[in-house]
């Protein structure tokens, strides 16, 4: 078989780049190892944990806030099978839509693991050991990332599991201890602590997040400590004990100290994730990776002549909706046609409750790089909506760089953020200001936060200026 292109790795980025080079033309193939295409984030990792916080927070609104809206239940009990089998269930119909696209785009599914055999030569061992060859003009790697282990500890997917244990566990454990305060081990906990566990959770740095606007990641932490969720920052995890009825976990500060033992049921292991380039064939045309396992690219994702990269295997923020765009990219540039990623205006969610989203620099990036800026704030305790629905946690909060008057990162936490992100990526991609935003009518809703905000960010009086249309300076209309 002889291709355009090739794309070893079916995760979201490889897809996505199959579905669209499909559409303009090109020859292509996607390489699964999996049996299954969707890679980690439809299969084990985001979907199957976003049907798990969804299905865990009705249970909890239904046990703890039904009763404070005036709405009676009784009899409310945890089915853990049916919520197991719905999350199978959408995770399936889901992996078998991304199938039928590439049958639809009319993209060769290559079920094998794939490695690189040299210049445009792919060789695929099957599933019964067969290998066979696939030459190529073009390859994307698109391999994806797996948990990073913990030094001396042995995950057995049952009482010390990864992300992928910890979305089918078979009962609710008594006590989860959670290894690592990133958005992973925050989300599962969650689900798990909704549905009766008591969370701890362990984090070698002295925050939570640690990749998120400080200010952020502090009012979060409150909000879930306040939820029940109990931490131990700046401990590491020196050793895991088996015992017949339970775990011991040994603690200790991560600067030096003395060091104790913590009970637990089940230990959750989420201390990030790493590349996965193993057995790639990356030598075979000179590909090598960085100290830290990724593969660097020449700033346009392109590694070595016909050979490209995408996603976690490569750097910048392990998204599936980042790989997306580079895949979709790529695909256009083999095509001929224009391909472009604006790595400054990336959302990131966090899906617990309340929500944290995120988009562009942290105020700590800013003052590392000697920006100045605008603050803006808003406290959703403020807004109407909020107020209403019992979801007054959490803020939104506005930056915007003085010389540019350009938004350049804004940091919410609160409920349903995750669809307010949207708006603010718009916004900066098309170089809004502050003002922009201020500008902007918003219904009198949770949205109306981020213009609130975005006000307190601009100037403390907003002047007249060019419109589409013609304003009326005293009734403040616009006739087109």
């Amino acid at each position: 078989m002889s291709y355009d292109l090739v794309i070893i790795g079916g995760g979201p980025g490889g897809y996505n780049c199959a579905i669209r080079a499909g559409q303009l033309g090109l020859k292509t193939a996607i390489i699964e190892s999996r049996g299954k295409l969707g890679g980690t984030c439809l299969n084990v990792g985001c979907i199957p944990s976003k049907a798990l916080l969804h299905a865990s927070e009705y249970f909890e609104a239904a046990t703890k806030t039904f009763p404070g809206m005036g709405v009676k239940v009784s009899g409310v009990e945890l089915d853990l099978p049916q919520m197991l089998k719905q999350k199978d269930d959408a995770v399936d119909g889901l992996t078998k839509g991304v199938e039928f696209l590439m049958k639809k785009n009319k993209v060769d599914y290559v079920k094998g693991f794939g490695r690189i055999a040299g210049k445009g030569r792919v060789e695929v061992t099957g599933p019964d050991g067969a290998k066979q060859t696939l030459e190529t003009k073009n390859i994307v790697i698109a391999t994806g990332s797996e948990p990073t282990p913990l030094p001396n500890i042995d995950i057995d997917e049952e009482r010390i599991v990864s992300s992928t244990g910890a979305l089918s566990l078979k009962q609710v454990p008594k006590k989860l201890i959670v290894v690592g305060a990133g958005v992973i081990g925050l989300e599962l906990g969650s689900v798990w602590r909704r549905v009766g566990a008591e969370v701890t959770v362990v984090e070698f740095l002295d925050k939570i997040t640690p990749t998120i606007d400080t200010e952020i990641s502090t009012a979060f932490q409150k909000i879930l400590k306040k939820q029940g969720v109990k931490f131990e920052l700046g401990h590491k995890v020196t050793g895991i004990e088996k015992l017949h009825d339970g775990l011991q976990v040994s603690i200790e500060p991560a600067k030096g100290g003395a060091a104790r033992t913590l009970d637990a049921d089940v230990v959750l292991v989420a201390i990030g994730r790493r590349p996965f380039t193993k057995d790639l064939g990356l030598d075979t045309v000179g590909i090598k990776t960085d100290q830290r396992g990724f593969i660097p690219h020449n700033g346009h994702l392109k590694v070595a002549d016909g050979i490209y990269v995408i996603g976690d295997v490569t750097t910048g923020p392990m998204l599936a909706h980042k790989a997306e765009e580079e895949g979709i990219a790529i695909a256009q540039v083999i095509a001929g046609q224009w391909g472009h990623v604006n790595y400054d205006v990336i959302p990131n969610v966090i899906y617990t409750y309340p929500e944290v989203a995120t988009a562009g620099k942290t105020e700590e990036e800013l003052k590392a790089a000697g920006v100045e800026y605008k603050v803006g704030k808003f406290q959703f305790m403020a807004n109407s909506r909020a107020r209403t629905n019992h979801e007054t946690d959490g803020l939104v909060k506005v930056l915007e760089e003085v010389a540019t008057k350009k938004v350049v990162g804004v940091h919410m936490v609160g409920a349903g953020v995750g669809e307010m992100i949207g708006e603010i990526c718009v916004a900066m991609e098309f170089g809004a200001s502050a003002e922009d935003i201020a500008r902007t009518c918003h219904l009198l809703r949770c949205p109306e936060a981020v213009r609130e905000a975005a006000k307190d960010g601009g100037s403390a009086v907003l002047e007249p200026r060019r419109s589409t249309g013609t304003i009326s300076p005293l009734q403040g209309r616009v006739s087109r």
